[in-house]
């Protein structure tokens, strides 16, 4: 029968002399595997203290990759240790209302483009009176 850890068990294993990575509910030994990894050792360090399952898969490991896991397995996890994943709910904002939005932007451009016209006309009879 395989050996059942917390996840505080296997949190303690975090270093280059003692790594345990968790990966789909199981736990691994992979620290004589530190040299040999493809992506060096510090990315199996970073995935310690956690569910790497993810970070495993996200990569893209092949099946080999995967079949090899098998010797460094050292036990299961206690699932009941594991803090589950929460979704993002966004917080509670008041509707958008793009008819409001543009009723003020048309309201802003009845002042702003007369202020302009008029300022376009002043600078240009300032000019032709001052360069003749």
């Amino acid at each position: 029968m395989a050996k059942v850890f917390t996840l505080a068990e296997v949190s303690e294993h975090n270093t280059i002399k003692d790594c345990w990575l968790l990966i789909s509910g199981k736990v691994y030994d992979v620290t004589k595997f530190l040299d040999d990894h493809p992506g060096g050792d510090e990315v199996l360090v970073s995935s310690t203290g956690k569910d790497a399952t993810d970070d495993f898969e996200d990569v893209g490991h092949s099946e080999s990759a995967k079949a090899m896991l098998e010797e460094f397995y050292v036990g299961d996890i206690n699932t009941s240790t594991i803090p589950t994943k929460t979704t993002y709910t966004p917080p509670k904002q008041p509707h958008y209302n793009q008819d409001k939005t543009s009723e003020f932007i048309i309201k802003l451009l009845r002042f702003l483009v007369p202020l302009v016209i008029l300022g376009v006309a002043v600078g240009i009879r300032f000019y032709v009176k001052h360069s003749s």
